[in-house]
């Protein structure tokens, strides 16, 4: 195992170099470092990459928490609620219609497809919008904070149905009762995490400990939340990821000047997260299903992210922003890979008959949409937002 840890560091971290080199996302490097290092990796790194994966989820969750200010998603409001699972809801309905016409799949495993691919990615996401905002880029409007804390809600949105899917496949019947659990899973898990949150501040208000000690604490409770949605599961539904990024917001809104030092920590920590999610999600994909899917796969990418940036638009309708902030909530929207990397190998593992193909088609959004979308944010956000001058932002 150490020698494939070494290759992974050494490899991965040459390669995410070379891509940022020639202005593309480093993770595309990670992922090319999986597909070739597949074949070599040891068994017993690869038997636990779902765990490391959920554990690279968790830390973005936490960075974008604590970017998020209680009084900003105020005053945001509606947009950011309905941006939350309109587009989700309107992309996996796309797959659900057009995935058993291009590809030999059930229903419920088409369902299990579009909610794999439907989640917009928090590690293309998070780090731009934080730039703006430290920027002062479209600050004014809080365009930066919409759609931050719309696809951190919208990716957890994601996973819980998910999950959902993944339970009618097992049980082999739909369940209206497996959706009407979504809303409690999501007030479960945001009351756990504001009990979290709170409880970790006061811990850490009368007991002075280093900031990388802190960090470890609050990762430490995070992966206890995960494991407790596990236990729960069968009494109550909770959304531990949900739980996770309300944890951050509590924080950065219980002591600001703490939750910065914290959200640089995680920056650090997330460089190796980063590395081990990507690296790991490339392994696990057959190159050979990817390349097999075609221009099946390409179609049905192009149909779905239509009806996401259609849903986007909707959601904005009668709001305070402008045909162009618009436009660029709608750009933003567009990028996938972390949650794609951390779960789509998740039906393959539960054994779903096409769960190679679904694995293919995650890396396959991956690579396409992740570079456009992060190029797309980069060329049009000083065309489209307004920069507040003669003001420092977040």
């Amino acid at each position: 195992m150490l020698l494939s840890v070494a290759l992974i560091f050494s490899i991965g971290l040459i390669l995410a170099e070379i891509f940022g080199k020639i202005k593309l996302p480093r993770f595309l490097g990670m992922i090319l470092t999986g597909i070739l290092l597949a074949p070599i990796l040891s068994p017993d790194l690869l038997a636990i990459s779902a765990d490391l994966r959920k554990i690279a989820l968790v830390i973005i969750l936490l960075r974008a928490g604590l970017s998020l200010d209680i009084q900003d998603l105020k005053q945001i409001g509606r947009p950011a609620i309905l941006m939350s699972f309109i587009p989700a809801i309107l992309e996996i309905t796309a797959v659900v219609i057009f995935a058993p016409m291009f590809f030999d799949i059930t229903i419920i495993e088409a369902a299990i497809l579009g909610s794999v691919l439907a989640a917009v990615s928090p590690a293309v996401v998070v780090p731009k919008m934080i730039k703006l905002m430290k920027q002062g880029y479209g600050t004014e409007a809080k365009v930066p904070h919409l759609v931050m804390a719309s696809a951190s809600v919208d990716d957890i949105f994601v996973i819980v149905l998910f999950t959902s899917f993944i339970g009618m496949y097992e049980t082999g019947e739909f369940s209206f009762s497996s959706i009407a659990f979504v809303p409690i899973a999501i007030l479960t898990g945001i009351f756990l995490g504001i009990v979290l949150g709170f409880a970790l501040s006061i811990l850490f208000t009368h007991f002075r400990v280093r900031d990388s000690v802190k960090v470890l604490i609050i990762i430490a409770v995070s992966l206890f939340a995960i494991a407790l949605e596990d236990v729960m599961q069968s009494m109550i539904p909770i959304s531990s990821l949900l739980s996770v990024m309300v944890l951050g917001i509590m924080f950065l809104n219980q002591s600001k000047e703490r939750a910065l030092r914290l959200r640089e920590k995680f920056d650090r920590v997330w460089v190796f997260a980063e590395l081990v999610l990507f690296v790991l999600v490339g392994a696990a994909v057959d190159i050979r299903i990817a390349f097999a899917a075609g221009g099946f796969a390409l179609l049905l990418l192009v149909i779905e992210l239509s009806f996401r940036f259609l849903g986007v638009q909707l959601c904005l309708i009668k709001s305070k922003y402008n045909k162009n902030e618009r436009v660029f909530a709608g750009i933003s929207y567009l990028p996938k890979a972390t949650v794609q990397a951390a779960i789509g190998a998740l039906p393959l593992a539960y054994g779903v008959p096409h769960g190679d193909l679904i694995l293919a088609l995650a890396v396959f959004s991956i690579i396409i949409t992740a570079p456009l979308g992060a190029i797309g944010i980069d060329l049009s956000y000083k065309r489209l937002l307004k920069k507040e001058e003669n003001k420092n932002a977040e």
